[in-house]
């Protein structure tokens, strides 16, 4: 007996099903994000880096090209099993025969590379407005600022990427997710809090009332804390945000990053699902909090994992990745991240939630805390290695093998 069928054994005992974990865990998609490649710099140019973004590091290699991009993403394709999705920024746009558009004029033949990439392996494509790094991120505003000319350009900005996702869905056949995230807020203490937010509010109002197909693109409001350089007031609040998808049927997305390094995003996934049909998540790896490590297979993922499998809830999630570090081989950062999130959903697949459950309900709270530390010492390597023994992608043993001869064959030679 080899050591996958004396784990599937040891877990049947337990009441849990390995190879119906293995086969749901092949179906969730993940959504790919293209700028841990780059280090969020994009194609269009417009100036550095700036609204609350920031990427440290320097390791050689970056894509430099949509080419060298598109290169960096087939590569770790290769390497990843199961449903995947790719999410692209708006200033990833690609436009030809040297005409220059704002993101306020962009449309979906600027992102004809990206539907092509989708249609070779079959994905979906997220999109998401680029509300920064920008000249007209004027005072730190976008969408809520009190100057209209720039207001009405991010308004714009807005409508064009909904309908650029409403093309993504449509080509791809996939559900497209639109995030939008505005860094607006104030490095310190504002006169007025309320009057920003109403303008956002109007803002938002007016994207959203340019039409779009509701069982195809589905809208997100993601909020944050703050923003480096926006300390004392996030204009896009998590009361804010949360109120307002709330109010208006659309979709709220936490990232794991964006809250009080006390609190809890495993513990409002079900919250939220109370409430709402679907819900969106960025996870990442918050280090001092919103630093965007790369996500490892911690006690935190694991228990957003948890969650997301709890009672199928993965049907009613749109999941997603996003970090961006720049210290170390950017493949390996986006395989492993992406790989430690399935790693997360597995072990949350192979726990026996109706037992569990039955525990709880019987207030047997001594008996769960024990079996939670008895499935910690199962053998999941093993199902895990057979996942990618499976779906033919090289275990964790061979990873970085294959991540080092990438970097010497092609990363090494972009300088």
């Amino acid at each position: 007996m080899d050591r996958y069928e004396q784990a599937r054994e040891l877990y049947a005992g337990y009441g849990i099903d390995t190879e119906k974990a293995l086969k749901v865990l092949a179906g969730i998609p993940i959504s790919l994000h293209c700028w841990q490649a780059d280090d969020i710099k994009g194609f269009s140019a417009d100036s550095s880096l700036s609204g609350g973004i920031q990427v440290t590091g320097n390791y050689p290699g970056a894509a430099r090209t949509p080419e060298e991009l598109l290169c960096d993403y087939r590569k770790a394709f290769s390497m990843l099993a199961g449903k995947k999705k790719i999410n692209i920024h708006a200033s990833y746009a690609v436009q030809k025969n040297g005409v220059k558009k704002d993101r306020d004029g962009i449309s979906f033949e600027d992102f004809e590379i990206w539907t092509d990439f989708a249609g070779e392996y079959g994905c979906g494509i997220d999109f998401n407005p680029t509300f920064f790094s920008h000249p007209l991120v004027k005072d730190n505003l976008t969408l809520s600022s009190p100057d209209e000319s720039v207001r009405k350009f991010w308004v714009d900005h807005g409508k064009a990427c909904i309908k650029i996702a409403q093309y993504f869905a449509e080509k791809t056949g996939t559900e497209s997710v639109v995030n939008f995230w505005m860094p607006d807020g104030f490095k310190d203490v504002p006169a007025d809090r309320r009057a920003p937010r109403e303008i956002m509010m109007r803002s938002l109002d007016e994207i959203l009332a340019c039409g779009y197909d509701k069982t195809q693109v589905f809208p997100t409001l993601e909020s944050k804390v703050f923003g480096i350089g926006l300390e004392s007031c996030t204009v896009g609040s998590s009361e804010f945000s949360l109120c307002y998808a709330a109010s208006r049927g659309i979709v709220p997305l936490m990232d794991n990053g964006h809250y009080h390094p006390t609190e809890s995003v495993a513990d409002k996934i079900p919250t939220l699902l109370l409430f709402f049909d679907r819900i969106a998540l960025h996870i990442t790896r918050s280090i001092r909090w919103d630093s965007d490590h790369v996500v490892t297979f911690d006690d935190e993922t694991r228990a957003i994992a948890e969650q997301i499998c709890n009672d199928e809830a993965y049907k009613r999630i749109f999941i997603a990745l996003d970090y961006f570090d720049a210290s170390i081989n950017r493949i390996a950062a986006w395989v492993s991240g992406y790989r430690n999130l399935q790693k997360a959903l597995l072990a949350g697949l192979l726990m026996p939630g109706k037992q569990m459950l039955e525990y709880q309900n019987n207030a047997d709270f001594t008996r769960l805390f024990m079996l939670r530390e008895e499935l910690k010492t199962l053998p999941f390597s093993d199902v895990w290695n057979r996942f990618c023994e499976e779906n033919s992608v090289v275990s964790d043993k061979y990873l970085y093998g294959e991540v080092k001869k990438y970097e010497d064959e092609i990363l090494s030679k972009r300088v």
